[in-house]
C-alpha cells in the first residue's frame, strides 16, 4: 500500500477543518493559533495548508497577522461557499488537488466506476467481476499469471478455472488467491475484508500480523486494519457476502473512517471526517444504501458524531 496518499489525505482533511473554523470565526484568536501551530508541524502541513489557502484565493500570510480587520468580509465564507469558491476560483486545477485521488485512480485503473455505479467485467480468462461504486481495478494477465490489483473500492469475482494458474487478487497489504469459485474483496483506506461465497481463498501477507497463510472457506470472512494490525473473523450466510451488490452494507467490528468510506461511495461529492477520534471508533450494524445518508448518520452515531451535508461537493463527519 502506497503510505504517503492516505497521509496526504489526512493532512488535506485536517487543513480544511482549520480553513472552515478560521472561516466561521475569522478573529478568533484561538483559531489562528491553532493553524499556526499545526503548519509548524512540518514542511508538508505548511505546503498543503498554503495550497488549500490558495484554493480558496486566502493569502497565508493573512494568518501570521493579528490585523487582519479590513479582510474579514472577504475570508467569513461559509463552508457552502468555501468549497464553491474554491472551484470556481481556479477552476479545475482546484477541483483536482481537493479530489485528486480519483484522477490518479483513473490514470492507473483498468476499470473503473463512479458514485453509485455497478459495472460487470469479463475478464479474458472467462472469469467475471462486478465492480462495485467508486471502485477501480488494474488486470495483469498473462500465459502463466492472473493478477488484479483492487486499487480501491470493492470487487465481486467468479474465478474460471485454469490449472497452475490461481487468480490472484491484491488489495492494500493483503492477497486472494484462488483456482475456482466466488469471492468478495474490499479496500477502504486501511481497512480490507474477504468474504468467500464459493470454493476457497488462500490470504497472505507480508504483514508479520500474517505468521503464515490464512485460509478461507465457504462462508468465512476475514478484515484487516493495516493501521493498527487489528485481524477479524468469521462467518455469515452465503447471501450476505457481497451484500453490496443489494445496496447493503453489513459491518462487523469496523473503523468509522473505512466504513465511512465504503458508504461514501453512494454519496456524491467528498466525506470529510473533522475530528480523527472519530474515525478510529469501531461500530456495528446493517447499513440500507438506498438511503445512504441516513446510513453514513447511523454509522457515525455511536461514535457521537453528526453528518451535515455542505454542498454536493462536501459532507462533514463532526463531533455532536
Amino acid at each position: 500500500m502506497n503510505d504517503a496518499a492516505p497521509e496526504e489525505e489526512r493532512l488535506l482533511d485536517e487543513a480544511i477543518d482549520l480553513m472552515i473554523s478560521h472561516q466561521g470565526d475569522p478573529d478568533n484568536a484561538g483559531i489562528i493559533d491553532r493553524i499556526m501551530a499545526w503548519r509548524a508541524v512540518s514542511d508538508d502541513h505548511e505546503r498543503v495548508w498554503n495550497r488549500v489557502a490558495k484554493i480558496h484565493g486566502a493569502s497565508g500570510r493573512i494568518l501570521s497577522e493579528k490585523k487582519r480587520i479590513e479582510r474579514r468580509d472577504a475570508l467569513k465564507t461559509s463552508r457552502r461557499n468555501f468549497m464553491i469558491g474554491a472551484a470556481a476560483t481556479v477552476g479545475a486545477g482546484a477541483t483536482a488537488y481537493l479530489f485528486g485521488p480519483g484522477l490518479l485512480l483513473e490514470a492507473r485503473a483498468d476499470y473503473l466506476t463512479g458514485k453509485g455505479e455497478f459495472r460487470r467485467i469479463e475478464l479474458a480468462d472467462g472469469s467475471v467481476a462486478v465492480l462495485g461504486p467508486q471502485s477501480a481495478l488494474a488486470v495483469d494477465f498473462g500465459e502463466q499469471q492472473r493478477a488484479i490489483r483492487l486499487l480501491a473500492g470493492m470487487t465481486f469475482l467468479w474465478v474460471a478455472p485454469l490449472p497452475g494458474a490461481p487468480l490472484s487478487v491484491m488489495a492494500g497489504p493483503l492477497r486472494a488467491a484462488s483456482s475456482s469459485g466466488a469471492f468478495d474483496i474490499s479496500s477502504d483506506g486501511d481497512y480490507v475484508t474477504v468474504g468467500v461465497d464459493d470454493g476457497r481463498v488462500n490470504l497472505s501477507s507480508q504483514r508479520r500480523q500474517f505468521s503464515g497463510d490464512e485460509e478461507l472457506w465457504q462462508g468465512d470472512w476475514l478484515s484487516f486494519d493495516a493501521s493498527s494490525g487489528a485481524i477479524g473473523r468469521g462467518r455469515r450466510e452465503r447471501d450476505m457476502i457481497g451484500s453490496w451488490r443489494d445496496n447493503l452494507i453489513i459491518a462487523e467490528n469496523e473503523p468509522v473512517s473505512a466504513l465511512a468510506l465504503r458508504i461514501g461511495r453512494w454519496i456524491p461529492g467528498r466525506i470529510v471526517i473533522a475530528d480523527p477520534f472519530i474515525g478510529s471508533r469501531y461500530v456495528s450494524g446493517v447499513f440500507d444504501l438506498d438511503r445512504p445518508f441516513s446510513a453514513l448518520e447511523a454509522a457515525v452515531h455511536p461514535a457521537n458524531a453528526k453528518v451535515r451535508r455542505i454542498s454536493s461537493l462536501l459532507t462533514i463527519v463532526s463531533p455532536v
